[in-house]
C-alpha cells in the first residue's frame, strides 16, 4: 500500500533538465566573456602606462644631459634613439608661459638667461605610432650665452 502519493504522477528524479543546463551554461559563458574583456582592457592599459612611463624616463634622461653633455645653445636641434623610443630635442629662448612675463623680466634683471628645452618622444610604427611632448626651462648666465652667440 502506498502512502500519500498520487498514483497518476510519475516520480521525478533529482537531476537537472537539458534546458536548465543550457541556461546555466549561457550565463557562465556570458559572465566569462565579460571577465575576459575586463582583463584584456586592463592589459591594454598596463602596456599603455608602461610606454608612457618609459617615454617620460627617456625624456628625463636626455633632458638631464642638456647643459652637461648636450650644449645649452639657442637654436640647437638634436634627435636620437633610446631603445624602442625616438626623440627630437630643440632649444630656444624662453618667452614666458601663458603671458607670464615676470620670469622673463626677472631673468633680465638678474643677468640669467632662460632657455626652453622641448622634446618629443615617439614609439611604435605608423599608423599606431604614439608620441608625447615634454618641456622644461633651463637657466644660464646671460654673459655665457652672449659669449657662445645666440
Amino acid at each position: 500500500m502506498r502512502r500519500g502519493g498520487n498514483p497518476g504522477k510519475a516520480r521525478r528524479s533529482g537531476g537537472f533538465t537539458l534546458l536548465e543546463l543550457l541556461l546555466a551554461f549561457m550565463v557562465f559563458a556570458l559572465s566569462f566573456a565579460t571577465v575576459l574583456e575586463i582583463l584584456s582592457g586592463s592589459m591594454r592599459n598596463t602596456v599603455r602606462a608602461r610606454h608612457f612611463t618609459e617615454a617620460a624616463m627617456t625624456a628625463q634622461s636626455v633632458m638631464d644631459q642638456v647643459g652637461v653633455m648636450i650644449p645649452l645653445e639657442v637654436g640647437l636641434e638634436l634627435d636620437g634613439e633610446s631603445g624602442a623610443y625616438r626623440w627630437a630635442l630643440s632649444i630656444y629662448e624662453f618667452q614666458g608661459a601663458g603671458g607670464d612675463y615676470d620670469a622673463v623680466a626677472m631673468s633680465e634683471l638678474t643677468g640669467i638667461a632662460l632657455l626652453q628645452v622641448d622634446m618629443r618622444v615617439s614609439w611604435g610604427q605608423p599608423p599606431a605610432e604614439q608620441s608625447r611632448r615634454f618641456s622644461t626651462v633651463k637657466a644660464m648666465l646671460a654673459s655665457h650665452m652672449l659669449e657662445n652667440g645666440p
